[in-house]
């Protein structure tokens, strides 16, 4: 027994040899798995990096699978998905592992995002790297919107059709801008080729090169911790660091295993029990085929939209000669960059808000606390009251970043430990 095993070895042993000869497979898988050193006190919050991979895969593979059944025609879209639905072998299933993966994808990454503005993983070294997350991040809503529109249901129409018409407020240009985004006068099945060209083979190369460069980034200046230090600077005489553990097989086995497991029985239980989601997942006039004749009761995008759709629809003054409409697009073009500059704009001598100031942490709480307000107001008809709220919620959501270089510096920050803290 013990003889077959040896001879098991040696030949694997050469058959990695003679690869490794013509490529780096085991320098590349020790660079950045057991030799890659994690800091020893991640917790919760750094599970949902992998959580997207884990997302970004279901929606490559499944929506693989869909394309072989759906057909992009304005004539035949809707039917197709139905079709897909119904007579397709397991189609039904596809489907909602996509639409939920698309949802899912984007409650992962807010709070991976989230997770980097607690804890400053936007500052030095790491600002390339937020970087390339934010740019991630704006493909990522193009792809969900070129996505949205795919099925062909009257909300995806109805949605798409207001999206792209604010693109003609833009002065001077506008109409013709608009024009050429539709590919026609109106929305039609030129629109919707255009999209499913964007939104099949462009974008997810684009989205997938990014991952790729973010995790390199990532591994080149090694990872953040819930206390902000750099477990690089305090390093033993083998070179390996103190406050640092293999990332194989601790974090992929012990950490990442576990949260997947969980993540995917939350996912199936969304999946085969309220694929819908009450109409927040997919919107009950998407059941209804394109008419460009019965618009909805009530247009809203999709949850993952809706902050910036009410941040949209809070501008309902003229200003500097712009009108309204125009200073709405401006102003949600404005709060999805915005974050891209934090690095640039937090001065406090600390990074993790554990040790920052009151004012930081109760920013950070109105911060939150305005985006899920305007995730709500977005959902529903605007009114008088609505639209005040989501004026107030807008200025608080800029407020976090404008005054950022200011409360960051007058606060008084507790002091940081020398090493890595478990608790």
């Amino acid at each position: 027994m013990e003889q077959q095993e040896a001879k098991k070895d040696t030949a694997w042993s050469r058959f990695m040899a003679w690869i490794d000869e013509r490529m780096p497979v085991t320098e590349t898988m020790q660079y950045h798995m057991t030799k890659y050193y994690a800091p020893k006190n991640l917790n919760f919050w750094y599970v949902f990096g992998v959580l997207s991979l884990v997302v970004l895969v279901n929606q490559i593979v499944t929506g693989i699978w869909l394309t072989m059944s759906y057909v992009p025609s304005g004539e035949e879209a809707f039917a197709s998905v139905e079709y897909i639905m119904r007579d397709v072998e397991f189609g039904w299933l596809l489907r909602y592992m996509h639409s939920t993966g698309a949802s899912a994808f984007f409650i992962v990454v807010y709070l991976h995002m989230f997770r980097g503005l607690m804890y400053g993983s936007y500052r030095k070294p790491r600002e390339l790297l937020w970087l390339i997350g934010m740019a991630i991040f704006v493909v990522l809503m193009a792809e969900g919107f070129f996505g949205y529109l795919l099925p062909w249901g009257n909300m995806s129409f109805w949605g798409a059709q207001v999206i792209v018409s604010l693109v003609g407020a833009v002065p001077v240009i506008g109409p013709d801008l608009m024009e050429w985004v539709r590919g026609d006068f109106v929305m039609s099945e030129i629109t919707l080729n255009r999209f499913f060209a964007l939104h099949v083979i462009a974008l997810p190369l684009v989205l997938v090169m990014l991952v790729f460069i973010h995790i390199i980034a990532l591994h080149h200046v090694g990872s953040n911790n819930p206390d902000g230090i750099e477990i690089k600077k305090d390093k033993d005489e083998n070179g390996i660091p103190k406050d640092g553990v293999p990332f194989h097989p601790y974090y992929t086995i012990g950490h990442d295993l576990p949260a997947i497991v969980i993540f995917l029985i939350l996912f199936c239980g969304v999946v085969f029990f309220m694929p819908e989601m009450g109409g927040y997942f997919i919107e009950h006039p998407n059941f209804e085929r394109a008419d460009p004749l019965a618009t909805p009761e009530h247009i809203a995008p999709v949850w993952y939209y809706t902050p910036f759709y009410a941040m949209l629809r809070a501008a309902t003054f003229p200003l500097f000669g712009f009108d309204a409409k125009f200073l709405g697009l401006v102003v949600m073009g404005a709060a999805i960059a915005v974050p891209a500059v934090l690095p640039w704009l937090d001065r406090s001598p600390v990074k993790s808000i554990r040790y920052k100031g009151m004012y930081s942490k109760v920013m950070l709480g109105l911060f939150v606390v305005s985006f899920f307000i305007l995730g709500y107001l977005g959902t529903i008809p605007a009114g008088p009251m609505a639209t005040v709220l989501a004026q107030i919620c807008t200025f608080v959501y800029f407020a976090y970043f404008i005054l950022m270089p200011w409360y960051t510096r007058v606060e008084r920050t507790k002091p940081v430990p020398e090493r890595v803290t478990t608790r």
